[in-house]
Order: C-alpha cells, then sequence, then structure tokens
C-alpha cells in the first residue's frame, strides 16, 4: 500500500504497496523463533537434490496420477519433504510456509482411494495446495493473518473457497505466511514480516523482498513446495508478490470469487486469486474457486459470467487480433530496465498479431489514492470487526481497539521492527454512514470504472491494458520498511475489475512481471492474452535461491 504522509492522505505518484495485500513433520505445527526474523548477512540455502516435481503443472500431475507414475499421497509426501528441507533452512531461511496440515496426508490417501474406486472428481483432483493464513480453516490449523493475536481463535467454518477446493478434490498442504494483517497495519513495514511467521524472504535472492501481501504463497509457488497456491489481494496483493517470484498471479473481478471466512480489509475490493507458475494452472485453479456464495452478497452478480472451466479459454494464438492499450502516464517510467523488458514484450505481441495503441492512459488514475485510502481506512475497521465478532467464544481480541492493546502489550512479539500507524488511523474512523466515506466510495467508483478503465477501454475499444506490474523486489529493510518505485496495480483494485501478471523478464536475476488489465468478467480475456504470450515467450525460469542478486548479469535478461 501507499505511504501516508503526516495528514493521513497517501502521497501522490508513489507505488502502492501491496496488501492484499509422508513426513513426520507433516504433523507439526511450524513455529518460527522469533530471533530469526533480524536481516543478518546474506547466506544460501544448502543445495537440494533435484527435485523430481519442480515446475509439474497441475496436468502434469494429473498425467501422472492417471498413468499410476504418482498418487495424492506421494505427491504430498514429496512437496512436504522440500518444505521441510529448504523453508527453514541456512542464516536467511524462506520462512514461507507458516504452518503444515497435520491431515495433510490422510486426506490424500482418502482421495487416492476414491479415485480408485469412482474415478477423479476433476483436474484439482488429489493436486497439494497451499493458501494464505488469512483464509479460515476449521480443522486443526490456525487462520491468524500472521498475527499471534488470533492464535487459538478457531473459525466455525471454513471460508466458502475452502469448501470449494475441499470439494475440488485438492490436497490442503498448509497455510503460507504473509504481511501481517494483509500489510494494513503500518506506513513502514516490511512486507512479508509477520510477528507468527517472520520475515518471508525472495527465493531468486534471499536478501530481496518476497513482496506483499501474499509473500508466502508466492515464494511458496515459485519454490515449488506446492503445485499452486491461493493468495487475497486489496490493492496488488496477488500480483504484486507473483511478479517478486516470477509468477503468474491472477486478482480476479470482486464478486466472481467468494470472500466469506477471509480475514478482511475492504468489502469494495478484497479478493482472493491463483499464484501459480503458468497461465493454464492459473486458469485450473480458478475454475475451482469460483461459485456463489450466499453468505458473500457480491458473488450474485457473477451468475451468468463465471465458467466452470476457465482453461478452454487458453489459446496460443490469443493474441491475433487483440487490441492492447499501453498506459504509459504514471505505470511507466519509474525504472528503465522494466520498461525495457515491457517493450520487448509489446514488440513480441505485436508481432503475434496483436494491435498496439500506445499511448492510451487511464484518464482518472492520478486521482485515485486519496479516496481509495479514506475508503480502506473506513472499511479496515468495520469488516475485521465483523469478522472477529463471527469467531464466536474467546479470549482473542473482538475489536480493533483490542488488536491495538494487544500489539502494545507484546510489542517485543509483535512491534520490533515498525508500528501500527494504519490501525491507528482507522481507529478514528466513523460507521459505514459517515457521509466522508460515502463521498469516498463513490468518487473510487466513478474514477476507477466510468472516468477510468471503462472509459479508455471503451475509446480505443481495447481487450486489455499492458504495464510493468512493478519494479525489481528491492532490498528487505527491516529498518526503513519498503522501498517502492513504482506498481500498476491499483486501477483495477479501486474499480474491482481483473488484473493478471505474467512473468517478462529478468534484471540482474530478479523478477520482473507485466500486468494485463481488462474490465468486469474480463477473465477469460485476460487468460488467453497472458497465455498466448507466456506461450511465445517461455520467460519462467525456478528460483536459485542465491543469498543476492548477481550484479555481474546484465541489466535485463
Amino acid at each position: 500500500m501507499k505511504k501516508p504522509n503526516a495528514s493521513g492522505s497517501p502521497p501522490p505518484g508513489l507505488s502502492r504497496r501491496a496488501f492484499l495485500g509422508g513426513t513426520a513433520a507433516a504433523t507439526a505445527l511450524v513455529t518460527l523463533d522469533s530471533q530469526a526474523q533480524t536481516a543478518a548477512a546474506p547466506a544460501p540455502v544448502p543445495a537440494s537434490r533435484p527435485f523430481e516435481l519442480e515446475e509439474a503443472t497441475v496436468a502434469d500431475l494429473q498425467a501422472g496420477m492417471k498413468s499410476g507414475k504418482h498418487t495424492a499421497q506421494g505427491l504430498t509426501e514429496r512437496y512436504l519433504a522440500r518444505i521441510h528441507a529448504l523453508d527453514r533452512k541456512g542464516d536467511l531461511p524462506l520462512l514461507s510456509v507458516i504452518e503444515l496440515n497435520p491431515d495433510a496426508l490422510a486426506i490424500a490417501a482418502a482421495l487416492d482411494k476414491e479415485r480408485k474406486e469412482k474415478g477423479p472428481r476433476g483436474p484439482m483432483h488429489g493436486i497439494p495446495v497451499l493458501i494464505k493464513d488469512n483464509i479460515a480453516t476449521a480443522d486443526r490449523m490456525q487462520t491468524t493473518a500472521g498475527s499471534l493475536a488470533l492464535v487459538g481463535a478457531v473459525p466455525s467454518k471454513d471460508a466458502f473457497i475452502v469448501e470449494r477446493l475441499r470439494a475440488a478434490g485438492a490436497v490442503i498442504l498448509g497455510k503460507t505466511n504473509l504481511s501481517e494483517w494483509a500489510n494494513f497495519r503500518s506506513t513502514k513495514s516490511s512486507s512479508g514480516w509477520s510477528g507468527r511467521g517472520g520475515q518471508c524472504r525472495n527465493p531468486y535472492a534471499l536478501d530481496r523482498t518476497p513482496s506483499g501481501s501474499s509473500s508466502g504463497s508466492g515464494v511458496a509457488a515459485a519454490a515449488n513446495f506446492c503445485a499452486v497456491a491461493v493468495g487475497t489481494e486489496t490493492d496488488g496483493s496477488v500480483v504484486s508478490p507473483a511478479a517478486a517470484s516470477s509468477l503468474v498471479g491472477l486478482k480476479p473481478t470482486v464478486g466472481l470469487v467468494s470472500r466469506s471466512g477471509i480475514i478482511p480489509i475492504s468489502h469494495s475490493q478484497d479478493t482472493a486469486g491463483p499464484m501459480t507458475r503458468t497461465v493454464a494452472d492459473a486458469a485450473a485453479l480458478l475454475s475451482a474457486l469460483v461459485g456463489i456464495d450466499a453468505a458473500d452478497a457480491a458473488t450474485a452478480a457473477s451468475q451468468g459470467k463465471a465458467h466452470a472451466d476457465y482453461t478452454k479459454f487458453l489459446d496460443p494464438d490469443g493474441l491475433k487480433g487483440a487490441r492492447i492499450g499501453v498506459p504509459r502516464e504514471r505505470f511507466f517510467g519509474y525504472h528503465a530496465p522494466t520498461d525495457a523488458l515491457v517493450e520487448q514484450a509489446l514488440e513480441l505481441m505485436k508481432a503475434r498479431g496483436a494491435t498496439i495503441i500506445d499511448p492510451a492512459p487511464i484518464p482518472a488514475a492520478a486521482k485515485l489514492d486519496g479516496p481509495e485510502f479514506e475508503v480502506l481506512l473506513y472499511e479496515f475497521k468495520a469488516d475485521l470487526e465483523a469478522y472477529l465478532a463471527g469467531l464466536g467464544e474467546g479470549t482473542h481480541p473482538r475489536t480493533l481497539a483490542d488488536l491495538i492493546k494487544y500489539n502494545e502489550e507484546h510489542r517485543a512479539t509483535e512491534l520490533p521492527y515498525f508500528g501500527q500507524e494504519l490501525f491507528h488511523m482507522a481507529q478514528e474512523k466513523g460507521p459505514l454512514t459517515d457521509r466522508k466515506y460515502r463521498k469516498a466510495l463513490q468518487d473510487c467508483r466513478t474514477l476507477s470504472r466510468e472516468q477510468g478503465l471503462d472509459a479508455v477501454m471503451a475509446k480505443h475499444r481495447l481487450d486489455a491494458l499492458v504495464a510493468p506490474t512493478q519494479a525489481p523486489p528491492g532490498l528487505i529493510d527491516l529498518v526503513n520498511g519498503d522501498h517502492w518505485l513504482g506498481s500498476s496495480s491499483t486501477p483495477a483494485a479501486v474499480s474491482g475489475y481483473a488484473t493478471l501478471t505474467v512473468p517478462v523478464g529478468y534484471v540482474f536475476g530478479l523478477p520482473v512481471g507485466m500486468s494485463f488489465i481488462g474490465r468486469a468478467w474480463s477473465e477469460p480475456t485476460l487468460l488467453k492474452l497472458a497465455y498466448a504470450y507466456e506461450q511465445a515467450s517461455r520467460h519462467r525460469r525456478p528460483p536459485t535461491f542465491a543469498p543476492t542478486a548477481d550484479l555481474r548479469l546484465k541489466a535485463a535478461t
């Protein structure tokens, strides 16, 4: 998210920090030593043996289970073993997985038995998945948003998307680390840090940020700790960490995927979404997540607009005849090597039959920051307190004021590096009936939709806009917090429309992503365009767990 200035308004022109943003150890809760959270001198993760499932896709794993080469239990065992071999090893551990599911192997075994007796339920049957630790599970795992304040506060039921994943036959391996409270706590936070999980690190250079807030989901998917992962986003929290780990990240239209059972920031902007190594896997995972949920009124709007199978839109020739706009104003120009990679991508898309409309500025993009920040402060207080009230009996905090007090009383573990300025700002807000909130919300909708994305796309008859997702990941800095140069997530975030990031190359070995930005319910189009680009470019390569960036490399590769 953007850092607010002293007046409480976000400064113009700055980038938006992402919010939302069989082994014995499979039965153990991942516990983290708070002393391991410090930023010591870089040291490499010990090399591991070649991993049989490295870069394996959902289709690859299904083919292996169909042939008998793999079983769901065997896949689960291999991913769990890899997590234990790499996630907490070395002086600078990745710390991407905050907790493992003690029932994962039993679930996998039952799914193997079902496959043998009845056949697979679908493409996700037996596929190991990691989910972010703000997504509720009513099992033996915790749901804490990375905060020690919610340890032991067990939800009464699964989040709706967890129900969908279980119904599809997915094996939930565990929960991933995140920027605490989805990066909506401090104006000086370090993305990927949580009191419960420690400082998550980028697998391409261990001294670099994994970005946030779905940090652990991005790192875990990139490091091949699972087949696919689920993150959540309010503004950038799926696409930003996906870009930082050379992944595909899809932020769906608000209402396509249910938010019930997910610890919230904003009902206007929150959504869950896939974080995967390929566009095809993002399509497969999205197919399992969508559905109308009576507990989330926004999903009613997806009636007739959602699809049971998004993989049918994947087309290697999908760029042919496409009209793609380039919003240079505000979303280019903050990092020259990043721009150079996107310029190469634009030439490739043109060669593949796309028409590039350049420039195609988003008219009101510069006016979004203030109203958005105001809406988020109001909605965070209201939505979070509603979630806490629904947790039932227990000693956990019930209000935002309770959380502020808890953090002050546990400064050593919750406030060792940065504070809770955003909590205090939100606490000062009144109810959602306030005129100031209602005006800010209306401004957000008008500026981002009619005067924003809808306007530019109608004017130029666009299928999508394309821009750098963000600059390469910066250094982790627990003293000063994140340093962000720019990003392109805000128009889709504030409007509630769809956006998808895909790898576009590397700068000194650090991943760079490019975002396809669309209108509401444009997921089929974005998947088609991104798939065609991915198949033509093939940029993704797995991480090396290097201690730091290799500055001997070319600036843009």
